[in-house]
């Protein structure tokens, strides 16, 4: 991580000026952690029983979901498999929707995106040094 954070810190007029000239925001000079995004969607969270409610999220995670996988059908369908810029633009989108309310769910559960992913990390590592990436269940 600190790799690529010198490497934002290190950007001149020039890079940030291509950066612009793409559409793609620069944001502080900095990549946003998963905590950050937490707290930031958090402030355009609007929902029934929002700080009680988990149930709303995770149906509105199985929406966007389902959003995700027909864009990759279309894909499939349409374009032979393979992803043009403006599919996955698209896709980007719904996968932004996608996090979004992953972020809700962990918020409700009181959870942080960062100790969500740590854990993650943790466990495909543990798995993948005892060769237990294949197979089934939970506790492998």
């Amino acid at each position: 991580m600190k790799r690529i954070e010198k490497k934002v810190l290190k950007l001149g007029k020039l890079e940030k000026l291509i950066i612009k000239s793409r559409g793609q925001k620069l944001i502080e000079n900095k990549i946003m952690d998963f905590n950050e995004y937490q707290k930031k969607s958090r402030k355009t969270a609007i929902y029934p029983g929002k700080g009680k409610n988990f149930v709303y999220p995770v149906l509105g995670l199985v929406g966007e979901s389902g959003e995700v996988a027909e864009k990759i059908k279309k894909v499939l369908r349409d374009n032979n498999g393979i992803v043009d810029e403006k599919q996955k633009q698209e896709i980007k989108k719904e996968l932004g929707d996608v996090l979004w309310y992953i972020a809700q769910i962990a918020t409700e559960l009181d959870l942080s995106l960062n100790e969500i992913a740590s854990f993650n990390i943790e466990k495909l590592q543990s798995r993948q040094t005892r060769n237990k990436l294949h197979g089934g269940g939970d506790n492998r």
